[in-house]
């Protein structure tokens, strides 16, 4: 974990940018610690708890990166009031009114970000819009406050290699720098211009206009990443240790305690050129077992056999075995569970114990 944490930290800092880490991913005091900045920021939050937790882990600057809404508000300023920076993002004109109308009934000015579709993949106003400036002119209006630009190339998930990737990514900052320019153009103040999503930020190469970079999976990375070619395989720093409960030997399955409640229903790797099932098996020190994978998952049992086409003896794992899993999603999987069982870095050292929190 502490590696993908200096790779990327010294990537972008190389550039004189910042990085803005999401915390979605991890949902831990302890790792924001490790991950942001004198760990008290800049970072990037995708629920409002998320932004109250670690608020109290003394983290000061956050951006709030999915749409707000209007019952939202009060919320976000009570956050802000107990002393934290967060903004929040918005795409279009009633969003931008009820932050305006909320920030004069407050008192306090919301600072907010306009998203951007830079690709097609999910939220955000069209680079041509014209009701970018109108978002940006309701926002400049004396109450709120706008922020700046924010876009996520998301279609990057869908790309395999760092050559696609770097397309993309200047995809991404080309639409960012463009938005901010229309903006400026148009006499409003655009200081932040923030891009990101981890394969983007592993591969971009110009930043140039750009003040912030956001990613968040590669913190923990998973086998969606290593399958478009983000990370490798050994860079996958999550994984949920399971049990051998049975065996299904004509039809060549192990049986685990590890089902979907454990490893969750994502099956992010399905339209990739390697389908991992529900998780690649490694043996319980982390090494992979070739063509393992979990095939298949009910609620609380997971059915490991070999990868549709292996043709190898299946190893030899008699009931109370343990196995690692490592997961499609690291969000999805890691949501499932209360806390990480940590691995210090110091050979020998007992485990710890790193609580994280869900909920909105």
């Amino acid at each position: 974990m502490m590696r993908n944490i200096h790779r990327l930290a010294g990537r972008i800092g190389s550039k004189g940018v910042a990085l803005r880490p999401h915390l979605k991913t991890s949902k831990s005091k302890e790792i924001a610690k490790r991950l942001l900045t004198g760990g008290t920021g800049p970072a990037t939050v995708s629920t409002l708890n998320e932004a109250e937790m670690l608020l109290e882990a003394g983290v000061r600057d956050i951006i709030y990166a999915v749409g707000v809404t209007p019952q939202k508000l009060d919320r976000v300023s009570s956050i802000r009031s107990a002393g934290c920076d967060l903004a929040v993002i918005l795409d279009s004109e009633e969003q931008a009114r009820a932050v305006a109308e909320a920030s004069a009934r407050l008192g306090q000015s919301i600072p907010a970000l306009i998203e951007l579709d830079c690709d097609g993949h999910r939220s955000g106003i069209g680079l041509n819009d014209p009701a970018l400036v109108s978002i940006g002119r309701i926002l400049n209006n004396g109450s709120a406050q706008l922020r700046g630009v924010l876009t996520h190339a998301g279609q990057s998930y869908g790309v395999y290699g760092r050559a696609a990737h770097a397309e993309l990514a200047e995809q991404e900052r080309q639409a960012a720098v463009k938005a901010a320019d229309a903006l400026r153009n148009a006499g409003l103040l655009c200081p932040v211009v923030s891009i990101g999503s981890s394969p983007t930020a592993h591969a971009i190469k110009n930043l140039d206009g750009v003040t912030e970079v956001r990613a968040g999976v590669y913190t923990f990375f998973d086998l969606v990443q290593a399958g478009i070619g983000v990370c490798e395989i050994d860079d996958i720093a999550l994984s949920v240790l399971t049990t051998v409960i049975g065996h299904q030997r004509d039809k060549g399955w192990i049986i685990t305690d590890a089902g979907w409640m454990a490893m969750s229903r994502d099956r992010g790797t399905a339209e990739q050129k390697v389908d991992q099932g529900y998780g690649v098996v490694c043996d319980e020190l982390g090494a992979v077992l070739s063509n393992l994978i979990v095939l298949k998952v009910n609620q609380e049992h997971g059915i490991i056999a070999q990868r549709p086409g292996g043709d190898a003896q299946l190893p030899n794992l008699p009931v109370g075995s343990r196995l690692r899993i490592l997961p499609n999603h690291a969000c999805a999987t890691a949501a499932q569970f209360d806390c990480y069982n940590v691995i210090t870095t110091e050979p020998g050292a007992p485990l710890e114990q790193w609580s994280r929190f869900n909920g909105w």
